[in-house]
């Protein structure tokens, strides 16, 4: 993250705690190895590193238990890469609620985050719909100036120049700490 010029702020990121148990037949909930993952990367960083100095930071899939931790830790900020409002409703467009069995629910969550909270997606996301990061953007009680890249796809954000400006100009200049 030395690029970024943010060395005192540790990135928990997808592969630390979301991913962990995909693709592997071992048994159990795979939602429910990634949330369990992930507490334990907070609890641990919470023995040495304060709240206000984590950011949580999810992209696609790793959008889902980064919204799970931060609805329940407290964290310097968020960022959401490509999010989904919900498993459903990636799965079935259409779908306007959220029903007991739909396994992540982001969309019911995001508004118990208290951090700052960046939101950004592609407009033209061929996986997961454009219309989720503006709807968990319009959910967020903390978000702040969304990146929206234009012409962006699922896979390419990280190709545009202005999805690392936008990354630094938040935390360089946009949180507590900055």
């Amino acid at each position: 993250m030395e690029e970024l010029g943010v060395d005192q702020y540790p990135m928990i990121e997808p592969e630390s705690y979301s991913l962990k148990s995909f693709g592997q037949a071992s048994g159990g909930s795979i939602i429910g190895k990634s949330l369990s993952h992930g507490k334990a990367v907070v609890d641990i960083l919470r023995y040495g590193v304060s709240p206000e100095n984590i950011i949580l930071y999810g992209q696609s899939i790793g959008t889902v238990p980064t919204v799970d931790l931060a609805s329940r830790y407290e964290c310097a900020a968020v960022i959401l890469h490509s999010p989904l409002m919900s498993g459903l409703r990636v799965a079935f467009p259409d779908t306007r609620k959220t029903y007991c069995f739909d396994a992540f629910p982001s969309i019911d969550k995001i508004s118990k985050v208290t951090s700052p909270v960046l939101v950004i997606h592609g407009t033209e996301d061929e996986v997961i719909d454009f219309s989720h990061g503006l709807a968990m953007y319009e959910r967020c009680p903390r978000a702040v100036e969304p990146l929206w890249v234009e012409g962006a796809g699922h896979n390419d954000i990280e190709l545009y120049a202005q999805y690392l400006e936008r990354l630094k100009q938040f935390i360089s200049h946009e949180l507590p700490n900055s």
